[in-house]
């Protein structure tokens, strides 16, 4: 018969120290506590709140929000709407819910997969960014474990295209690349703050913790908002420039065009564009503007050789001379001239010109005899003081200088051309400040692209007499009255003046004969200049190319529509010279 082994009994010692363990776990826990609540007192509720506060308490970041940029009437041209950007931690995400949160991001699974791999043992991975709150909501209230919101700003254009190379735009993290908004980057951009936050431990019905704030404690570190920003452009007039700048390049099928309208008086931008521009709402098509070109400011940043628009300031060198008189006779006979076996020529044999008649037919001769007589050195010293090849100072991010180059010895040929605008550069900025000197007896003002305020008083450099600058104005009304060059820039009801200029553009093998720039600088009301307007046609196609068949149009119509809106009078002798005009046509 088989024995079978007994079960040998546990031993007492270890059931007791099992009994004696789960007795003194509690014991161990109500001695800790009242330890830290009744015998420690004050540092026992510091050291409950501490670990409490650990595991409720949080520091959250508090966006600052960009400041508003503004036309000089209030007028928005770029302000922060509230956003939500969404991030995940990619080490608490789960499998299982990686299907319904790529269907609520509009994603793939696929796609969200190849991200998450991307960021493997990384806690921070953005999941979407600037989202509507309303669209940010539908995923939130998944509660997937590892989505977290984050409060941002995105920045919105109102003016759209008419002002975006001027204004520029922010980057996705609300820092300015560009236009204004870079140069004023600090200025509009605030400083975050800090929060204290008690975050909600609560589960929802799947047993998942919900962050949620539920109460602020304090502020840590105060929001510092942006400040705002109040330019000194009308966005009325900058309307009515881009329209007119935009027509004009479709029309004459040219690859670019510039304007820029100054205020005579105080030096402030009032209207500013470069067609063709961007929509800098729509973040995709930024790229492809950015290649193109569209994104630059050309008045600022593109400089050019200014052709016969420099020839007033020649004949303000040779008036400054003394001696030559705005009614002083240049004989421009036979229509041509040979300087150092180059020759320059005239369309026609003007004959006898006087200076004033030198600008009002833009006499290549009547030029070149003039620079031969004074010499290089009082035109260059004139284009010098008027600030052509120099910064204006405006502050606009990538604003070029140009060139007026320096030399100890100059060739006729150099001397020559240099006084009818060849040998130098500038920008069309450049240019129509040195007319709104001339428009302001003789005073080179500052440029501004921020508004004054009305209580500031600025005053720039008297750089020529008053009476030389009111020769020049008179001379310059003469270029669009009669058999002038800019008959195309009169503005019907406006006395106006101007310049017209034609400057062959540059090529791989020297100048070329099929590719110019038009421009005009124009002064309105002649008499008493509120406005200087500049404009440039680049390249344009067809018969007509030059600065008063392409570029005087389109400062006339943009003169007719800013005047009215500045609340500029008519000129009663315009009006009846335009009657005079219009009755004689239909005699005819």
């Amino acid at each position: 018969m088989k024995r079978v082994k007994q079960k040998q009994p546990v031993p007492n010692w270890r059931f007791y120290f099992v009994v004696a363990l789960l007795v003194a776990l509690p014991v161990a826990l109500v001695s800790r506590m009242a330890s830290l609540q009744v015998l420690n007192g004050d540092r026992g509720v510091e050291f409950l709140q501490k670990q409490g506060n650990a595991r409720a308490v949080r520091v959250m970041a508090v966006n600052a929000t960009r400041g508003m940029i503004t036309d000089r009437n209030g007028q928005p041209l770029a302000v922060s709407t509230p956003v939500v950007s969404l991030w995940a931690d990619p080490a608490t995400l789960r499998e299982e819910d990686l299907a319904s949160l790529a269907k609520a991001l509009h994603q793939s699974e696929a796609a969200l997969r190849k991200r998450l791999a991307a960021y493997a043992g990384k806690r921070f991975m953005y999941l979407a960014r600037r989202l509507p709150p309303a669209r940010a909501a539908q995923v939130s209230e998944l509660r997937i474990k590892g989505v977290h919101e984050q409060r941002e700003y995105q920045r919105f254009y109102p003016a759209g295209a008419y002002a975006a190379q001027l204004v520029g735009i922010v980057n996705v993290d609300d820092e300015g690349i560009s236009g204004l908004e870079l140069a004023y980057d600090d200025w509009l951009r605030g400083a975050p703050g800090k929060r204290k936050v008690v975050i909600s431990g609560k589960l929802d019905k799947r047993g998942r913790r919900v962050n949620e704030v539920v109460s602020v404690i304090g502020e840590l570190a105060p929001v510092q908002p942006g400040k705002d920003l109040r330019l000194s452009i009308d966005l009325r007039l900058q309307y009515v420039q881009y329209r007119e700048l935009a027509r004009a390049v479709r029309e004459t099928g040219a690859s670019s065009g510039s304007a820029v309208t100054l205020d005579v008086d105080t030096g402030e931008v009032l209207a500013v564009n470069s067609y063709p521009s961007f929509n800098p709402n729509n973040r995709r098509s930024i790229s492809k503007h950015l290649k193109a070109g569209d994104t630059r400011n050309r008045v600022f940043t593109d400089v050019l050789e200014p052709g016969s628009t420099v020839k007033t300031l020649s004949v303000a060198a040779a008036l400054e001379s003394g001696q030559y008189t705005i009614d002083s006779v240049i004989d421009t006979a036979p229509g041509e001239i040979v300087v150092a076996g180059k020759r320059i020529a005239d369309p026609r044999n003007y004959g006898e010109l006087s200076l004033a008649r030198v600008l009002a037919k833009s006499s290549q001769v009547g030029t070149a005899r003039l620079a031969l007589d004074l010499g290089v050195d009082p035109i260059w010293e004139m284009f010098n003081r008027f600030g052509l090849g120099q910064s204006t100072g405006s502050g606009f991010p990538g604003e070029r200088a140009g060139a007026l180059r320096v030399k100890d010895k100059w060739y006729l040929t150099e001397q020559v051309t240099l006084a009818y605008g060849y040998g130098l550069t500038a920008t069309p900025l450049q240019l129509a400040r040195a007319y709104a000197a001339i428009a302001k007896d003789g005073e080179l003002m500052p440029v501004s692209l921020l508004a004054h305020r009305d209580d500031v008083e600025v005053h720039g450099e008297q750089i020529i007499d008053k009476a030389i600058a009111s020769d020049l104005r008179k001379a310059l009304a003469s270029v669009v009255k009669g058999d002038g060059t800019a008959t195309r820039a009169a503005v019907p009801g406006f006395a106006v003046g101007g310049k017209t200029g034609t400057a062959r553009k540059l090529g791989k093998t020297g100048y070329r004969d099929d590719s110019h720039f038009a421009l005009f600088a124009g002064l309105a009301p002649i008499d008493n200049p509120k406005i200087v307007t500049v404009v440039l046609i680049d390249d344009p196609q067809g018969e007509e190319y030059g600065g008063g068949a392409v570029a005087a149009p389109v400062f006339s119509r943009i003169a007719a529509g800013v005047l009215p809106l500045l609340s500029v009078p008519f000129d009663d002798r315009a009006l009846l010279a335009a009657a005079g005009d219009a009755q004689l046509g239909e005699a005819m």
